[in-house]
This record gives C-alpha cells, sequence and structure tokens, in this order.
C-alpha cells in the first residue's frame, strides 16, 4: 500500500507535467501508476489515504461458528483421528454418517490452532541443548574419535577406518581399518591409544558422535575400567565433533588417496599408516601456526616457534624499510577448547577453519 504522504508527492509530479503539456495517462504511466489510480486517489478533492485497512468486512455467512470449530478440533484429537491428516479424516467421518465440515475447512482449523503437522503421537521437535564444552591445556587431555567409510573397487563394499586424535596437539594417537564396525573393536582400540600414550592415571576425555558404536555398551564399559570420561555431540549435529571431521578431509582430500577405492585391506591399512606417520611428524598444521603435531604433542612447539620469531627479528633489524607493521605472529597456541560453551558456529565454516 502507497502511505498518503508518497500519493501525494505522485500526484504533485503528474499535476506538474499536465501543467506544462502533458496528457494524463503518459505522465500516470511515467511514475508507475495508472490514469483511473490518479482519479480514485484525487476523486475527493484531495489526495484520499487508502481505504482497505480501515474497511468493514461483514463475515462470510457460510463461516463456521465457534462451536463446530471447537468441534473440528476435539474430533481430530480424538485417539483413532489423532495422527491423520484431514484428507483421511473427512471421508471416515462421512463413513459414519457424519459430516462437521470440508477437508478445506479441517486444514484452515487445525493450521489456526497449530495442530496442522503435530498431533497424536507427532510432537513439536526438541532442540538438543550444546554439548558439554572441554579446555584442553596439555596433551592426552580431551580427545576425539570417529569412524569414517574406506571406498573399494567394488560397489558397496568399505573398510572402516578408526581414528583417534588428540584435541590439544592434533596429533593421532590410535587408528585402525578393519572390515566391520563394531563397539568392541573400537574398545580394543582405545585401550591400546590408552596405554600407548601412557596416560592410564590421567585418562582423557573422550567426545564422539551418537554412531553405533560410539554409544554402544561395550566401549562404554572400557571407557568406564579406564576411567575415561564419555563426551558426546549432539544428534545430526557434525560440527560437535569438528576435529575429527576435519582431520578426515584432510585424509581423504590427500593426492595420493586412491581414486577407485582400495584394492585390500592391507592396502588399506598400509596407505593408513604412511598417512599418519606423515600428518604426526612431517605435516606443518594450519592451526598449530605451522608446527608439527609430534612437536606439539610433545611441547617443543615454543622452542620452535621462538626460533622463528628470532629469524623474523634479526631480518626486520637488517632491512627494516620492508617491515611497515608488526612481524609475522609466533606466538604458542594456547589452550584449545572442544565446543566452547556460548560461541555459535556455521558447520561449513567451522570446519574450514579447523581443517589442516
Amino acid at each position: 500500500m502507497i502511505s498518503v504522504a508518497d500519493r501525494r508527492q505522485i500526484v504533485t509530479l503528474i499535476d506538474w507535467a499536465r501543467q506544462r503539456g502533458a496528457r494524463l495517462h503518459p505522465a500516470c504511466a511515467a511514475v508507475g501508476i495508472s490514469s483511473r489510480t490518479y482519479q480514485r486517489w484525487t476523486a475527493q478533492g484531495e489526495v484520499s489515504a487508502d481505504g482497505r485497512p480501515d474497511a468493514q468486512r461483514p463475515e462470510p455467512s457460510n463461516k463456521l461458528s465457534p462451536i463446530e470449530r471447537k468441534q473440528i478440533v476435539v474430533v481430530c484429537n480424538q485417539p483413532e483421528f489423532a495422527s491423520l491428516p484431514p484428507g483421511q479424516i473427512v471421508p471416515m467421518l462421512a463413513d459414519q454418517g457424519r459430516y462437521i465440515g470440508s477437508e478445506s475447512s479441517f486444514y484452515r482449523v487445525l493450521r489456526e490452532y497449530g495442530m496442522q503437522q503435530h498431533r497424536g503421537r507427532s510432537r513439536q521437535p526438541e532442540k538438543s541443548p550444546p554439548p558439554k564444552g572441554y579446555c584442553a591445556q596439555r596433551p592426552n587431555q580431551v580427545w576425539s574419535w570417529d569412524v569414517t567409510w574406506l571406498s573399494t573397487p567394488i560397489r558397496g563394499m568399505f573398510y572402516y577406518l578408526y581414528m583417534i586424535v588428540d584435541v590439544y596437539s592434533r596429533k593421532i594417537t590410535g587408528w585402525e581399518v578393519q572390515p566391520v564396525e563394531t563397539g568392541e573393536l573400537a574398545a580394543e582400540l582405545v585401550q591400546r591409544a590408552v596405554l600407548a600414550e601412557r596416560c592410564q592415571l590421567n585418562p582423557p576425555v573422550l567426545h564422539a558422535d551418537n554412531g553405533g558404536p560410539q554409544r554402544g555398551s561395550t566401549l562404554r564399559a572400557r571407557m568406564d575400567a579406564l576411567g575415561i570420561t564419555p563426551s558426546f555431540s549432539r544428534p545430526r549435529v557434525s560440527n560437535d565433533n569438528p576435529y575429527s571431521e576435519a582431520l578426515f578431509k584432510t585424509l581423504k582430500y590427500r593426492p595420493a588417496f586412491p581414486e577407485h577405492g582400495f584394492a585390500s585391506i592391507d592396502a588399506a591399512r598400509e596407505w593408513v599408516g604412511m598417512f599418519v606417520q606423515w600428518y604426526n611428524e612431517s605435516h606443518l598444521h594450519s592451526r598449530l601456526r605451522y608446527v608439527t603435531p609430534a612437536d606439539r604433542h610433545q611441547l617443543r612447539d615454543t622452542q620452535k616457534l621462538e626460533a622463528r620469531k628470532q629469524v623474523y627479528q634479526e631480518a626486520r633489524q637488517r632491512n627494516p624499510e620492508r617491515w611497515a607493521g608488526a612481524t609475522r605472529n609466533w606466538q604458542t597456541i594456547g589452550p584449545v577448547w572442544l565446543n566452547k560453551p556460548g560461541e555459535k558456529f556455521e558447520t561449513e565454516e567451522y570446519l574450514q577453519s579447523y581443517a589442516a
């Protein structure tokens, strides 16, 4: 709707054009209205406001009465109709010799009462609270793990890669390639990783998603025996477990990753073993100021970053005119959060920010 002020301005422009010889129809077309609209606006001698908001509209004579509307709501919530749409309720009522209203009337009433989508056993979706956040201030304090599929030349056949990553250092602390995905195999992997990292006296928090093996009783019992604290993502929220997701992306986007799958499980284990060696010992991780996960895990990153800082300071002293501002930031990365409280992330951006 066009306000009174805008109408007056449009009429003023049209009148100004007509005083200078323009005809009504072209002048109205130039401002985007018809000549009939101009005549309606000025019919009372002055520009009138839009009458539609204040118009008195009589109720339709065929409108359902309040009693009939309430009857529709009651009928639709009866046990035999609670899980059915109006398209089935209306014919069933006709079979019983009853007619309350048309199918469209049922839909309209249910929509007004907020019952069109959720009645009977169907309930409104509930938002899961965010998972508890954990702050890793040292290696082997918070781990993340997941399982991903490794394709094979045979369509529909996969191998399963189990992988545990340390949140603080991004080091891969445990991995296995297995032909099946079970909680028993996951439990054995977790126990081997704890023994290999020698953290039995200070067991870590182990974060995972909501898959079957992750929630299985076998793994839970093994974690309880080892003193490991379990942590889980919300259902269907992948960015609650960003470190494992980003690690799998790095793995599958490696140039040497087999394009047509792994010929055998031994080939898959050999390739993943080489990847883990490269990732832990050689890969300069972008989120760690470009030190390797092994350096970070063994607390050698501070020494390396201080050496880089010294190199940059000496280079600036030799050629100060080449440096407009401060040198590159080579400060050591501090504590790392898993699902920091109070922070919200878009899934794609969050995963990309943690990608290696």
